[in-house]
């Protein structure tokens, strides 16, 4: 992929809810500040019985393999649904 046709970053956002871990992947404008934006939604979107365990942009292999339909089918959603 060439770089300066990337317009986003994806970022991973590892948390609990109710205990049990998750993962999260949102692709951001690249130079947002993925960081304090995906806490803040977190926070919102799960409340208080998500505790964010770290948020970290995804490594070239990782956006690849995302991109490539190759990440974890239904991560959030313990069910598969």
């Amino acid at each position: 992929m060439a770089t300066f046709f990337k317009t986003s970053r994806l970022w991973i956002v590892d948390y609990t809810w109710r205990g049990a871990p998750r993962r999260w992947y949102r692709a951001l404008p690249a130079g947002a500040d993925g960081a304090e934006m995906l806490a803040n939604e977190l926070a919102d979107v799960q409340g208080p019985q998500a505790r964010l365990v770290a948020i970290r942009p995804a490594t070239p292999e990782e956006e690849t393999d995302y991109l490539h339909g190759k990440a974890p089918r239904h991560i959030v959603c313990p069910t598969g649904r």
